[in-house]
């Protein structure tokens, strides 16, 4: 793969089989559709014009290059999800650049504003895609009904079910890396993704179709 050849030489040498450096460029080249879309998922609108999806992974890969020993170190979750956060921090880090987010203020009351800069972009990919899930409606103005309708729906969600959404739903995380992003145990984890969906379908009752899809038969 030229991306992934052009990566390991600009992170250095590449180290002796099976070494955390090695593992790490088996696991990028194997999961590198898995992080561009974590990438396309988590980045604001207003970026997309600005930094491309594959810069964004390269300067990632280069990154954990340099911090594998770290990961040896403490090896506390699975190589893929200490990747994934390496990859979400570089977006994250591109967002505070290009759109001149401020860091978060622990001091802060919780919320959209108070989260990491990618939270609102998640919010919106959810809807987006949620609304994918809609067949069309036959008059445009249904179509805008509806959007404002899985828009609000997707606001009044509480943070936590929307991260656990948008990790198992969207991201297509299993739930042993969901665990492992969140902090908590996998039965905590499985709970919270079915709780998340149960209250998503409830706030989207009035929209009759997206009912129909998510589970009515």
């Amino acid at each position: 793969m030229g991306n992934l050849e052009h990566m390991q030489e600009q992170a250095g040498a590449p180290s002796p089989e099976g070494a955390p450096a090695a593992k790490l460029a088996d696991l990028f080249g194997a999961q590198r559709q898995r992080l561009l879309r974590l990438i396309s998922f988590r980045m604001s609108p207003l970026l997309r014009g600005r930094v491309d999806a594959e810069d964004i992974l390269q300067e990632a890969y280069l990154a954990a290059a340099k911090r594998c020993h770290h990961y040896e170190n403490d090896p506390s979750v699975s190589l893929f999800v200490w990747l994934r956060s390496i990859v979400l921090q570089t977006l994250t880090d591109l967002h505070r650049h290009h759109l001149g987010v401020q860091k978060r203020d622990p001091r802060r009351e919780v919320s959209l504003q108070a989260q990491p800069p990618y939270t609102q972009a998640t919010s919106a990919s959810i809807v987006l895609q949620l609304e994918g899930d809609l067949t069309s409606p036959s008059q445009a103005a249904a179509r805008a009904d509806a959007h404002a309708l899985v828009t609000r729906a997707v606001e009044q969600m509480d943070d936590t079910d929307r991260e656990v959404l948008a990790l198992r739903h969207f991201e297509e995380l299993t739930n042993k890396e969901v665990a492992e992003v969140l902090g908590i145990e996998q039965k905590a984890a499985s709970i919270r993704y079915v709780r998340a969906l149960k209250r998503l379908k409830a706030l989207l009752t009035d929209v009759s179709e997206f009912r129909e899809r998510m589970g009515h038969g």
